[in-house]
């Protein structure tokens, strides 16, 4: 039986086969705990511990003690969010975002409200770019945090973080961005960004689910989530998953070597996929034609997306919207906050 046509990368990506052989060892014949220091086991598997970090650090030059392992993007988005707004609140009880952040954040920034946190949600326009004026506005208000996702991962909108990260430091703000969807994809060079922290995950970019971190600038120290022993220099206890650690960093290391290529290869794809609907369905693209990651294409199908999707199943592996919202039943938050016609929409990812 053939499968269908899988266009849903960024809902999750396979293993690439790389990353499985470099982690096979560490579920059998490397199984040693990492916090382990009284025999060789435990050397062995904490030295790939580094070794992964040292991998992840160099995608987007960091150093690796600003790398904190986590389960995920959205455990590394709590720490990030909670753990600022916990060890620094005396400062300000204000975070910025956007409305059409991924689920993630504007889930913690709502649960974060229920506990004193004052937000404000950026409003975007059509092409789904922040109202850079009402950013600045809110600025003034010394707030404590702002959080700006770097990809969206519905429409695949490249915001600039540069240039939002460095008015909020001029403000003397906390700047965080959710880089799930450009990590492994985009280039990230930290010392030039000067973000102070971001998040990634391995699923994303042909690594394993359930690992991916958040990189914390040297020197800020949110309050951790976990508790336990005091692992990761007390940011996050717990064992460490030494596989999954394994098969981030080996997936940091191919993206480095071969993200040019990817790259090149993804915006000859998205144009001739796009080409196509656009000729066949009359569609249009939602978001800033010149502002997108090649990996991400956002279509208004002129028809139900549902209905396009059921009646495409077996041939078509493509979303709606974001994976994230799936328990959910609901329509795109990030389209009706660009002012579009949702029910039209397909994701179709690279």
């Amino acid at each position: 039986m053939n499968k269908p046509e899988y266009l849903d990368y960024a809902a999750t990506t396979p293993v690439d086969p790389r990353v499985l052989e470099a982690m096979m060892p560490y579920f059998s014949e490397e199984f040693g705990n990492a916090s382990s220091n009284t025999h060789s086991y435990g050397d062995v598997a904490r030295k790939a511990v580094n070794k992964g970090i040292e991998q992840v650090a160099y995608l987007i030059n960091a150093q690796p003690s600003e790398i904190v392992i986590t389960s995920g993007a959205t455990e590394a988005i709590n720490l990030a969010l909670k753990g600022t707004y916990w060890a620094y609140q005396e400062r300000s009880k204000h975070i910025i975002t956007v409305k059409t952040e991924h689920k993630a954040v504007l889930d913690t920034c709502e649960w974060l409200e229920t506990i004193g946190a004052e937000v404000t949600y950026l409003d975007v326009d059509s092409e789904g770019i922040i109202n850079w004026e009402q950013y600045e506005e809110a600025l003034l208000d010394q707030p404590l945090l702002v959080s700006i996702l770097h990809v969206n991962n519905e429409t695949g909108v490249i915001q600039d973080i540069e240039k939002a990260s460095q008015m909020a430091h001029e403000a003397g703000v906390f700047f965080f961005t959710d880089a799930t969807q450009s990590f492994g994809k985009l280039p990230i060079d930290m010392s030039e960004l000067n973000l102070d922290m971001l998040c990634f995950s391995a699923h994303k970019v042909y690594g394993p689910k359930g690992v991916g971190g958040l990189y914390i600038k040297n020197g800020i120290k949110p309050m951790p989530l976990i508790h336990g022993g005091g692992h990761q220099k007390g940011m996050r206890s717990g064992t460490l998953n030494v596989p999954g650690i394994v098969g981030l960093g080996k997936a940091a290391e191919i993206a480095a070597l071969e993200m040019d290529q990817n790259y090149k290869v993804a915006q000859a794809k998205q144009q001739k996929i796009e080409t196509q609907y656009l000729s066949e369905f009359g569609a249009t693209i939602n978001g800033k034609i010149d502002q997108r990651t090649p990996y991400i294409s956002n279509l208004n199908i002129q028809q139900d997306a549902d209905d396009f999707i059921l009646k495409n199943r077996s041939k078509l592996g493509v979303a709606t919207g974001s994976a994230c919202n799936a328990e959910v039943i609901e329509s795109s938050h990030v389209l009706r906050a660009m002012g579009i016609n949702e029910p039209n929409s397909i994701r179709l990812s690279l």
